[in-house]
């Protein structure tokens, strides 16, 4: 009888995990956009419709003014809008409500202003758990901030851990998981990944995170991705010429993937995030020149075992790839597109957006197999690639924007360097 109840309980405990776990795991298609990415990470959607066209007069649902320049990508939760911005030069998280409303802003520690001419103090995109929104900053400020914009807690690394030593803005967006935000700080020198307690702010784990590179080799401007390995939650990050999956419970490393520098060039580093489709990694590197499909699974190191195709005519630096209906979309910074099967790297179409002296530096984003590629001049191209490519329309901002596309509920959010914009059809 106590065998009977023993395995009883072992099949309940079994079962609770499993229905946890499918909790915890992001739906197909929200009518949320809780990261910088999207609620499956890969910048697309296939819910809503959203609109191709729009001037002055036709589907600008609404504008609003924003307080300071900032880099970052909007983020929504039952349809509330979160934003990071400068406000009186300090750091600051702004909520709106779904007609552009601004319902509150957090202020919090003093602004590091950006550096480059795209950059800001505020590159860094906001996420949330649905309890409370979490938000880092270039200052090295990281703060929690509950739904109705009361402060929770707020911290700072760089007085903790000192200053970063990145040549640009700080780019790496903070990562969600059960129970902590974390933030990873990939650098020349003492580079670290940061687990915080969601709730308290205190400091769960720190754990070193170091390689020998060539010259800026070990700077990471890339978003970590929350994963599954091996039934647990980690997390994939890549930075230090390697991608690496880390214990989500501790930061203990439990898989590797060197090899993106073989012959040490300097001055390789990475920028666009990694995207998944199915259990392929696909990474771009090499400022532009190189593109990785690393198979996920296994342990240890598996450099040798894990790569499954290389591409060294192609990729993109800045921009992050998009990842809908199992094919990878890359944008490339002067504005070709490639349509890529993960599965072997190959080239199924290429195509490109009208060339300008500007460059696209935002991430691009699919919505119902259209894609929005967001130009620094402020120009959106709007183009078909679901089957064929075709671009359908370029729209005027009127401002320069370097932030990624937002698709919720038949709506499209994007933020210009003075502006929110809200589109949609009228």
């Amino acid at each position: 009888m106590s065998g009977g109840l023993e395995i009883g309980n072992k099949s309940l405990l079994l079962a609770i995990a499993i229905v946890l776990a499918s909790l915890e795991a992001p739906a197909e298609d929200s009518a949320d956009w809780p990261r910088w990415r999207g609620p499956r990470d890969n910048g697309s959607t296939t819910a809503g419709v959203y609109p191709v066209k729009w001037d002055a007069t036709a589907n600008v649902l609404w504008k609003t003014a924003l307080p300071g320049k900032g880099s970052s990508t909007p983020i929504v939760w039952k349809r509330r809008i979160y934003l990071t911005a400068p406000v009186e030069g300090k750091d600051a998280l702004l909520a709106f409500d779904w007609s552009g409303k601004p319902l509150w802003k957090c202020v919090l520690g003093p602004e590091r202003p950006g550096a480059h001419r795209n950059g800001s103090g505020c590159n860094p995109s906001a996420t949330t758990d649905g309890q409370g929104v979490f938000a880092y900053f270039k200052s090295g400020t990281v703060a929690a901030v509950n739904l109705d914009g009361t402060l929770r807690w707020q911290t700072n690394l760089q007085a903790r851990f000192g200053k970063d030593t990145l040549y640009w803005d700080i780019g790496s967006s903070p990562v969600l998981t059960a129970r902590d935000v974390v933030v990873a700080v990939l650098q020349h020198g003492d580079s670290y990944l940061a687990a915080l307690d969601k709730l308290s702010g205190k400091l769960r784990w720190k754990v070193a995170r170091n390689y020998e590179t060539p010259d800026e080799g070990d700077h990471s401007y890339a978003t970590p991705l929350r994963i599954r390995h091996a039934g647990q939650d980690a997390l994939l990050v890549m930075g230090g010429e390697h991608l690496t999956i880390h214990d989500a419970a501790d930061g203990r490393v439990l898989w590797s993937c060197g090899g993106f520098n073989p012959d040490r060039k300097p001055n390789w580093l990475a920028v666009a995030s990694v995207v998944l489709a199915g259990d392929m990694a696909v990474v771009p590197y090499a400022r532009g020149n190189r593109l990785h499909g690393i198979r996920l699974g296994g342990s240890g190191d598996v450099t040798a075992t894990h790569r499954a195709w290389e591409r060294t005519d192609t990729g993109s630096f800045v921009p992050t790839p998009v990842e809908y209906r199992g094919r990878i979309y890359v944008l490339r910074d002067r504005g070709e597109i490639e349509c890529i099967d993960p599965a072997t790297g190959k080239t199924l179409w290429s195509d490109a957006l009208p060339k300008k002296s500007a460059n696209y530096y935002a991430s691009p984003t699919v919505a119902g197999g259209k894609l929005y590629a967001v130009r620094e001049d402020g120009r959106v191209l709007v183009a078909r690639v679901e089957g064929k490519f075709e671009l359908l329309a370029e729209n005027d901002l009127g401002e320069r924007a370097v932030a990624s596309p937002v698709p919720v509920a038949g709506r499209l959010l994007l933020r210009g360097e003075k502006h929110l914009f809200c589109m949609g059809r009228q």
